[in-house]
């Protein structure tokens, strides 16, 4: 059916509603072209239904009128009447072109690219989905509009699919994506009915039980409610103010949520209801708040100034908690007409109709959290990933710090100096070796209260830590510091798997040439050499498999089994040359392709051996140590490895002992002091044995080799209260 064909006819009576209510606030705007869409997307639609049995075409009128509900553009309306009919009708981007103009038709194919992100058959594809709705949200913010007013209806209408299971799973995920979405382009409207039609699938005994003590406090509470609004208006009235005043009651999913979140009853809850002040500007508001304090005394920490610093989604007002009149807490929000209405619209009150003019698509990439997952976007390789630094990014509380130049960084609770300088820039973090917290030094790992101010330490040679991961919180911190392990992991697999590979043909008497690698580059399926060289750094590749197929006619020399007390290198391949070197260590990053092992501690000096582990490099061992035996079965594992020398080995190692020391005053003290003394720093400590006299504990040190610790261990017997001191082995 051409475009001319699908507009003629009349208008759908499931229409009339939505065009009534766009009259109302679009009284000079031509309702033409909506009335066209609604008889398209019935043509187009003819012959499907919905899982009710009801037209389908009444599905994305349904979707439109809550965008009018909104006072949404007419171009927002008809892409969300049209929404589905590229994927699920014959219609082209050309008939939608020709018929609608290339606004709507761009919106239309944008939301179109969203198709199935309900349809969750794996994790991979549902991060997959996700990311071309951030792509295409990204371009213009009204398709997210229009796909959270899909997901509404399809919500308000999930009793019509009789598997209990898919509402649940459709339930989970309104919650787990399109809520904080909500909640970030600020719709708190969209995003408290959302909550509440979820919550009462996945937990309707807990809604239920919320909703009959909401309903007998709203009875009960009528009064109270009426006095606190009374004695308000009456204050303001007598300082000259004109004000809306009104109660606000919070809804039953964010009651429940905070119940669960610090374990109280329904009963401890003070903040059930709210009460709003609506002014006619900022002065008036801050005027407000000063009279409100002046007659109730504050609750000390329950004050936020979302004014001077707006949340990001752009909420402003003033929050504060008082003592109101009946003698209890009461939660009391002042703002202006324009923030009330952002604040229960969000961005779609920029795109709202005023005078028949709409705001620039500009208005979409103001918001510094669409930059954020967007760079994630950029940094992610697996959607899974991308996905997940994602949740991240949307679900935290805020915290505000400031730079030593004074600018505001809003990062999640929970944030570190590693987030914010992150979210300074992506170099800043790559480079950041320190961080002053309020002037004084502080670890990377410490959590940010609001108001700091934190000033950021970089090197050029600075770099992520593997270890950063562990605490940071921002996605973006995240991905950075997974892409810079990715990028530094393949370079060390691919140093040491070369190493591996030369070793292997000299042990076998010939000249390792990388040409010969590149013969079976295809044998391997591997885009390039280094592939080859990567995937034996990382044990997926044994170096031998790759010298077989290289020479397959070639007899290997046979490894020697090691015997009952015979030293676990006889497992290695004998050197055939004085030639024959183990592999160094030299320049491979500890956490990065190589791994120490903590069973033993292996200390430079120690004779070490290297155990290959699939997926994750080379983990090494000392010569002895008795963790060893259960490798003696696969001698292929084993490689021959040796200690970096020169400016590329590593500075410090763990090594550790185990102490005796007497039960007196100051032992501990002296301990410290003499290992310190010696160059050494204590990294761990764990008490193992008291007794009356004596304490037997074991120390984790960092030292630089075997030397260093052995002259600690000297320095620690020469001490009177310390009765003696060895090197042990061990978790």
């Amino acid at each position: 059916m051409n475009a001319q064909a699908a507009i003629a006819g009349e208008l759908p009576t499931e229409a009339v509603p939505l065009v009534t209510l766009m009259r109302s606030y679009q009284p000079t705007a031509d309702p033409a072209p909506v009335e066209r869409a609604c008889v398209a997307a019935r043509a187009w639609h003819e012959g499907q239904t919905r899982a009710s049995g009801e037209p389908y075409y009444t599905h994305p009128i349904a979707v439109a009128t809550i965008l009018a509900g909104m006072r949404m553009d007419q171009g927002s309306i008809i892409t969300a009447v049209l929404h589905d009919v590229l994927e699920d009708t014959p219609a082209t981007y050309e008939d939608l072109k020709k018929a609608f103009g290339k606004e709507v038709a761009d919106l239309v194919n944008g939301v179109s690219k969203l198709t199935q992100i309900e349809s969750r058959t794996a994790e991979g594809r549902q991060a997959e989905n996700f990311r071309k709705l951030l792509l295409a949200m990204s371009e213009d913010i009204r398709v997210l509009l229009v796909k959270l007013a899909d997901r509404l209806h399809n919500m308000r209408t999930l009793a019509a699919f009789a598997k209990p299971e898919k509402r649940r799973r459709i339930a989970a995920e309104t919650l787990e994506i399109y809520v904080p979405l909500a909640e970030r382009i600020g719709i708190h409207q969209v995003k408290t009915e959302l909550e509440d039609l979820a919550f009462a699938e996945l937990n309707p005994e807990a809604r239920e039980s919320i909703a009959r003590r909401l309903a007998f406090l709203r009875q009960e509470g009528t009064v109270v409610v009426g006095h606190i609004i009374e004695h308000i208006r009456a204050l303001l009235a007598e300082h000259g103010i004109k004000a809306e005043v009104m109660g606000r009651e919070k809804s039953g999913y964010s009651i429940w949520k905070k119940m669960q979140r610090k374990n109280v009853s329904f009963e401890q809850l003070s903040d059930i209801m709210a009460f709003r002040v609506i002014v006619a500007d900022v002065p008036t508001c801050y005027n407000v708040l000063g009279l409100i304090h002046g007659r109730y005394h504050s609750v000390p920490g329950r004050f936020k100034d979302y004014i001077s610093t707006p949340k990001p989604n752009g909420y402003r007002s003033i929050h504060t908690t008082v003592m109101g009149p009946a003698k209890q807490r009461v939660e009391i929000q002042i703002r202006t007409p324009a923030m009330h209405r952002e604040a229960e619209l969000g961005v779609a009150a920029h795109w709202a109709y005023k005078d028949g003019a709409t705001p620039s698509t500009q208005d979409a990439k103001k918001y510094r959290w669409l930059r954020e997952l967007l760079e994630i976007l950029e940094q992610e390789q697996r959607p899974e990933d991308f996905l997940e630094n994602t949740k991240l990014e949307l679900f935290q509380d805020q915290v505000f710090a400031f730079t030593p130049r004074g600018d505001l960084i809003e990062l999640p609770s929970g944030a570190t100096p590693i987030d914010f300088a992150y979210a300074i820039h992506s170099d800043i973090g790559n480079r950041c070796v320190g961080a002053r917290i309020n002037g004084r030094i502080a670890p990377l790992n410490t959590t940010l209260s609001n108001g700091d101010q934190v000033d950021i330490v970089t090197a050029k040679v600075g770099a992520p830590s593997p270890n950063w991961e562990r605490f940071v919180v921002t996605g973006k911190a995240r991905s950075h510091i997974r892409r810079y392990i990715r990028s530094q992991q393949r370079g060390e697999y691919i140093a040491l798997g070369r190493a591996m590979l030369q070793k292997v043909f000299r042990a076998e008497g010939y000249d390792f040439t990388e040409k010969a690698v590149v013969g079976v580059v295809a044998h391997f399926k591997a885009e390039e050499v280094e592939d080859i060289y990567a995937r034996v750094g990382a044990g997926l590749l044994m170096a031998r498999e790759v010298f077989r197929a290289i020479f397959p006619a070639h007899a290997f020399k046979v490894p020697i089994k090691p015997a009952g007390g015979v030293p676990a290198d006889a497992v290695l391949v004998r050197p055939t040359s004085p030639t024959d070197r183990p592999v160094p260590i030299k320049g491979l990053i500890p956490g990065m392709a190589v791994h120490f092992a903590r069973c033993c501690h292996p200390l430079p000096g120690d004779r070490i051996v290297g155990i290959v582990t699939t997926g994750k490099g080379v983990t090494i061992h000392t010569i002895d140590c008795e963790t060893l035996e259960t490798f003696a079965d696969t001698p292929e594992r084993w490689l021959d490895v040796a200690w970096a020398e020169g400016p590329d080995a590593p500075e410090v190692h763990i090594g550790r002992i185990a102490v005796t020391i007497a039960n007196e005053p100051g032992t501990l003290g002296t301990l410290s002091s003499v290992i310190g003394k010696s160059g050494g720093n204590i990294t761990n400590l764990k008490i193992t044995n008291r007794s009356q006299d004596f304490w037997e504990m074991t120390l984790d040190v960092y030292v630089n080799d075997t030397k260093h610790l052995k002259d600690i261990i000297a320095a620690l017997r020469a001490t009177p209260c310390i009765a003696s001191v060895e090197r042990t082995k061990g978790r």
